[in-house]
Order: C-alpha cells, then structure tokens, then sequence
C-alpha cells in the first residue's frame, strides 16, 4: 500500500516536471493581485519552473543528504535576498531568464545522477540559483504592490513545496530507485526546452 502510495506521488510529480512549456516563467498570473498573501502564496504554483526547482530541491536533499534542511534553508534564504534585489529596481541582474532555465537543468542532473555533494556545496549550488529565481520576481512586482506581503506568501509556499519534495524523498528512498532519476532526467529535459527558448 505504502509502495503504491509512493508511485502515486513520485508519478504525479513527474507529470508536474514535464508540463508543457506554456507554464514557464514568462507570463504567470497572479502579479496584477501582488498585494496579497494569497497571492504570493499562490503564485509559484502557476509556473512549472518554479514548481520543478523548489520540489527538485527538497527531493533531492531527502535522497542523498544527511542535512536535509540545507539546501532547502539556502534556497529559502537566497530566493528572499534575490526577491528584495529585484524590488529595488537598482540592479539589472543579465541572464535572469536563461539562469532559471540553467537551473533546471543542474537540479535536473543531480537529482538523476543522486549526486553526493557536500552539504556546503549543495547549499551554494542551489542558493545561487534561488537568486534568480526570487530576482525574476520581485523585479516583475508593480510599484504599488504590498511587495512584503507578496514575497512572504512566495517564501512560505517555497517552503512548503521544499517540505512536499522531502515527503516524496522520504517515501521513494528504499522503494523506488529509478523513478526520481526519470523525474530527475523530466526536470533536465524541460530545463533544455526552456533554455533553447530563451537563447
């Protein structure tokens, strides 16, 4: 039964990671309601890129790290410096767009490969990421939003997406070995589509 439950689960994320492009980054809804908790709480389930980092992130900590909150907390940490960069409208930060798709395609891998890195190493890979991630967004908020608001829902449902990528880990960890490598390798493949796109 349990078994079952966790092909149920790593299945369903596995569609989620090969959505059509048409969730990508560009043109999420949700940013003319940027006021709101809801709204910021709301919006990383609008794009697949998004959903596909934050829950990479989580699995793949659960699968081959024994501080499995590191990354995740770096993710966290870095999305909100990137986010409160982008609202200050002072920096252009180039290849936003490009880097998100980048990050896919590294998360992508490690989760394919379960690559063994560190926990400093993993954090910093992911955190580095999370920047521009959190930049796209907070640069796209209008001036007039509740930005904080906005940007807390975004961190709380980052967290939670994390938590669920972790719950699936914990699950798949000593039943499933090939299905978050074919998740792993969905990410990556749409991490490509996504970077041919923006080239």
């Amino acid at each position: 039964m349990a078994h079952r439950r966790a092909v149920r689960v790593a299945t369903g994320l596995a569609l989620l990671a090969l959505s059509g492009a048409a969730l990508a980054h560009p043109g999420h809804p949700g940013h003319d309601a940027a006021s709101s908790f809801a709204a910021g709480l709301l919006h990383p389930l609008s794009g697949a890129d998004h959903l596909c980092a934050m829950i990479v992130v989580g699995l793949w900590s659960s699968l081959t790290s024994k501080r499995v909150w590191a990354a995740p907390l770096a993710f966290v940490a870095m999305l909100a410096a990137g986010g409160l960069l982008g609202m200050t409208h002072w920096v252009a930060l180039p290849g936003v767009e490009p880097m998100i798709a980048v990050s896919l395609l590294v998360l992508g891998l490690m989760l394919a490969t379960r690559a063994r890195l560190p926990a400093w190493a993993g954090a910093v890979t992911v955190g580095a990421f999370a920047v521009f991630h959190g930049f796209a967004h907070g640069a796209e908020l209008p001036g007039e939003a509740s930005a904080m608001h906005y940007m807390l829902g975004f961190l709380v449902a980052t967290g939670m997406l994390h938590c669920l990528g972790i719950a699936a880990g914990v699950a798949l960890r000593h039943r499933t070995v090939w299905m978050p490598r074919l998740l792993g390798a969905g990410v990556l493949a749409y991490g490509a589509t996504l970077l041919a796109a923006a080239a």
